[in-house]
């Protein structure tokens, strides 16, 4: 799947974009020129070969802000897309197999679940434990999980149809070898594609976080409380939210487009691009080729 995925054009953008917001969360603190929580009497500063983005309302360098950021970003996103894939994928397929009871409860659940706000819900979790991004995004994360669930149990239900499945049913096979021979290769494409638009959802989760200042303690930086803090300055500096947009906007983008490319390349749609790659290279191979041109 990866190599097909990167053979489509849509698809080696967002790897790109991805590798690179990737590069930052691990390296961004070591890149930051200045310190980032460091306060100067040069507030408000425009971009310089000092501050390449200028400075904020304290005299912090805003680029060096933006560069120790953007972890707390990254990981609170992968946290709510791992959390919902494991809070909603295991129930999704064992609901299929584990009888009425477990499965009437799961659905449910579910339903319980996708009534309640996740946002509000996260703020009222914050307020009961502390201000802490990672017991925010694990909640947040559980609340997003009835999409990996009916994603992955409508997957098992096609597959546990089919007629080798219930042959090896029949035949005495265990529901955990079931499940990882047959069941778990056909549930993993849409589980994909699901888990790409979830990290996209936790970026704008977390940015809305940060930007209302719950779940990280100042003067901590992040991409959201970037963009809080340029607000209130825009007569000073008016293009200074662009880049913390940008960087969200780039990274929700990437991470939508690389969901659609994984549902291009799986699935009918996934043969259907191999069987054309094939004809095209047979047809290709098959072509003479003229030496010396025609007459």
């Amino acid at each position: 799947m990866v190599r097909r995925v990167l053979s489509l054009t849509s698809g080696r953008i967002a790897v790109g974009i991805l590798v690179l917001i990737a590069l930052l969360a691990v390296c961004g603190p070591w890149l930051a020129p200045q310190d980032p929580l460091a306060t100067s009497d040069n507030t408000l500063a425009s971009a310089s070969g000092a501050h390449w983005l200028g400075t904020d309302y304290l005299g912090r360098d805003v680029f060096s802000r933006l560069l120790d950021g953007s972890r707390v970003s990254v990981l609170g996103s992968l946290e709510v897309a791992l959390t919902a894939l494991v809070v909603g994928a295991v129930p999704g397929i064992l609901s299929v197999y584990s009888g009425r009871v477990f499965e009437w409860l799961t659905l449910r659940l579910a339903d319980t679940l996708v009534a309640l706000p996740f946002l509000l819900f996260a703020i009222a979790v914050i307020a009961l434990l502390g201000n802490g991004i990672t017991q925010a995004m694990l909640v947040t994360g559980a609340l997003v999980s009835p999409l990996f669930y009916r994603v992955s149990r409508a997957a098992t239900l096609a597959v546990a149809r089919s007629p080798y499945v219930e042959a090896a049913i029949v035949s005495g096979a265990s529901i955990g070898w079931v499940v990882r021979r047959h069941v778990w290769v056909k549930v993993l494409p849409p589980i994909a594609v699901a888990l790409a638009q979830t990290i996209g959802v936790g970026f704008v989760i977390v940015s809305s976080l940060t930007f209302l200042g719950i779940g990280v303690q100042p003067p901590a930086p992040t991409w959201g409380g970037l963009l809080a803090s340029d607000l209130g300055y825009l007569s000073h500096r008016p293009w200074a939210p662009v880049a913390p947009a940008l960087l969200i906007m780039a990274t929700v983008w990437a991470c939508n487009l690389l969901a659609d490319a994984i549902r291009d390349v799986s699935g009918e749609a996934g043969r259907a691009l191999v069987l054309r790659r094939k004809a095209r290279a047979r047809t290709d191979a098959s072509t003479p080729v003229s030496v010396g041109g025609s007459r």
